[in-house]
């Protein structure tokens, strides 16, 4: 009976060898993030060089300048998200990993326990949301004092949101 039961936890055991494939996955997905996000950029940086280069300055330049960079921050963004999370899932089920222990790197990446990980994705997701507001709020139009007052009330609870997140922080 030892014997089968010595069976069983060694398979169980080796199951985790399947998070591979999420950690595997997460880090492609990370990498492509990072490329669609700096093809953005440069198509950003470009069309300045265009507009510039041809004296014209149309109507909404600067507005689809800062949309088109806060976008591809947007992306950079949850491309740390996926490697945050591929990271984290590594250390977590597989190994410790050996590089970032004995090189200089930072301690960021460095994961514990499943609390280690959601705290620092819930703080990146966060920021995500954050950038994805200011992206929205650069196209919004305001007709009137309500909308304003919303407008007002929403950079306040974000305000207050941020500065919670920060407090419980290690900080």
């Amino acid at each position: 009976m030892k014997y089968v039961e010595a069976i069983f936890e060694n398979v169980l055991w080796n199951t985790r060898f399947f998070v591979l494939l999420a950690v595997i996955f997460s880090m492609l997905g990370g990498m492509g993030l990072f490329i669609v996000a700096s093809v953005d950029v440069y198509d950003v940086i470009s069309h300045i060089f265009d507009v510039y280069a041809n004296h014209l300055h149309p109507e909404h330049f600067h507005e689809e300048v800062v949309g088109g960079l806060i976008g591809a921050i947007d992306l950079y963004l949850m491309a740390v998200v996926l490697f945050i999370f591929g990271f984290g899932l590594y250390e977590l089920f597989i190994s410790e990993i050996d590089v970032a222990k004995h090189g200089a790197a930072s301690k960021i990446l460095e994961i514990h326990s499943l609390d280690d990980l959601k705290d620092k994705l819930a703080k990146v997701i966060v920021m995500v949301l954050v950038v994805s507001f200011f992206r929205r709020v650069l196209h919004t139009e305001y007709n009137g004092a309500l909308e304003m007052l919303y407008f007002s009330a929403s950079i306040l609870l974000l305000s207050v949101g941020l500065y919670f997140l920060h407090k419980g922080g290690d900080h």
